[in-house]
């Protein structure tokens, strides 16, 4: 198949991870290579699935050190393969605090501080934020730096261990749950209900592409939404919409939705 035939199934942003997704395959299936990449998010996850599938002599295995992770690393690799016992090089980033503080900070305020050290998105995995600090999921390639650099989260003094899967202490993420009346699913106008914001407000940034619907860009604001999406705004946050519970005598729609909290 054709580089032409694979862009046409994905965005065009998405075309310098197809072509790496697609190399590994090759790779795999050509060569008997196998690869480890880092944390992918559940959209690439689903790109890289998608190619593997079309070539029966490769196999993918994804694990994002906890059940429910939602960024996973893959291993690509023959499909002869045994990789039970491979190792997903991923540890826990133990962030704590003796101030107090620590339990306002959020999950942007330890990704920010990781990403200010300089350290690229796809080296870090879920992020798992309570009371104590946060238990960062990362690849083992970069415990060390961190450790050696990380002194603060927001302007409050941590402390930074590294400590080993079976350590994790998981958060599952909260969901806000309300029940919207809408004229339609387009996205702009759910999005403004959630957000609480007129929909001239909402257009823009999804216009300007810094929207995502199930981690898959959308610049279209009449895109519709369905039951299983999560949106994601950068700058005003995430939401799943939960169930679309029917039809009203009017005939507005009564979705439930939840926002990430």
């Amino acid at each position: 198949m054709s580089h032409k035939e694979i862009y046409e199934h994905f965005h065009p942003d998405e075309k310098a991870f197809v072509d790496r997704a697609w190399e590994w395959v090759e790779r795999a299936a050509q060569r008997h290579e196998t690869k480890r990449t880092d944390f992918l998010d559940p959209r690439q996850a689903h790109i890289l699935f998608t190619l593997a599938n079309r070539n029966p002599d490769v196999q993918v295995m994804l694990a994002g050190g906890s059940e429910q992770a939602e960024r996973q690393r893959a291993i690509i690799a023959p499909d002869y393969k045994q990789l039970d016992d491979e190792d997903m090089g991923i540890v826990v980033l133990d962030i704590s605090s003796e101030d107090r503080r620590v339990s306002d900070l959020d999950h942007g305020d330890y990704l920010g501080a990781l990403l200010g050290l300089g350290i690229k998105r796809d080296k870090i995995g879920d992020l798992h934020v309570s009371d104590e600090g946060c238990h960062a999921l990362i690849t083992v390639d970069i415990g060390d730096f961190i450790v050696g650099h990380m002194k603060q989260a927001h302007r409050i003094d941590v402390n930074v261990t590294i400590r080993p899967l079976s350590a994790l202490r998981e958060v599952h993420m909260k969901l806000e749950e309300q029940v919207l009346s809408v004229a339609s699913m387009r996205l702009d106008g759910v999005a403004s209900d959630v957000f609480r914001l007129s929909r001239a407000k909402i257009v823009d940034p999804i216009k300007a592409g810094r929207c995502r619907v199930s981690w898959k860009p959308i610049e279209d604001p009449s895109h519709s939404l369905k039951a299983g999406d999560v949106v994601s705004m950068k700058g005003f946050g995430r939401f799943k919409v939960i169930e679309v519970e029917g039809v009203s005598k009017s005939g507005r729609i009564r979705v439930r939705v939840g926002k990430f909290v």
